[in-house]
C-alpha cells in the first residue's frame, strides 16, 4: 500500500505522454535561453503548448481518466476509459469538445462506479 492509501492516482497514457513532451519542450527551452537563442526558446514553449493538445486529444481519445474512484481493475495505465466517448462528469476538457459531449457527461454517473453513501445525518 502506498502513503496514498489504496487509491488510483490516474496514471494514464494522456499524463505520462503529455507529461514528457512538456519536459522535452521546457528543457528544449533552457537550453536555447542557455545558448541566447531566441527562435529555440519559442520552438521550446510551443513543444509545450502542444504537449496540452496532445494530452487533451489522448484525453478524448480514452487514454485519460477522470478524478474520483475508479474500480480496482481500471487502475492499470493501459487501461482505456470505456466512458470517454461520452465524456466525463465535471470535467472541463470534455465540456470544450463540444456541447454533445458535455450533455452526455452531465447525464450522468459513469457506470460501473459505486456512488458514495449519502450522510443521513445531514
Amino acid at each position: 500500500m502506498s502513503a496514498h492509501g489504496h487509491v488510483d492516482l490516474g496514471h494514464t497514457v494522456a499524463g505520462w505522454t503529455g507529461t514528457t513532451v512538456a519536459l522535452l519542450g521546457f528543457a528544449g527551452a533552457g537550453v536555447a535561453v542557455c545558448a541566447a537563442w531566441p527562435p529555440g526558446i519559442l520552438i521550446g514553449l510551443g513543444v509545450v503548448v502542444l504537449a496540452g493538445a496532445v494530452t487533451w486529444l489522448l484525453h478524448l481519445a480514452g487514454w485519460g481518466k477522470p478524478s474520483g474512484p475508479r474500480p480496482e481493475a481500471e487502475w492499470d495505465w493501459r487501461v482505456r476509459d470505456a466512458a470517454a466517448r461520452t465524456g466525463h462528469a465535471d470535467c472541463l476538457g470534455c465540456r470544450m469538445a463540444g456541447p454533445r459531449r458535455a450533455v452526455a457527461a452531465d447525464a450522468g454517473p459513469r457506470a460501473g462506479v459505486p456512488l458514495p453513501a449519502a450522510d443521513e445525518g445531514a
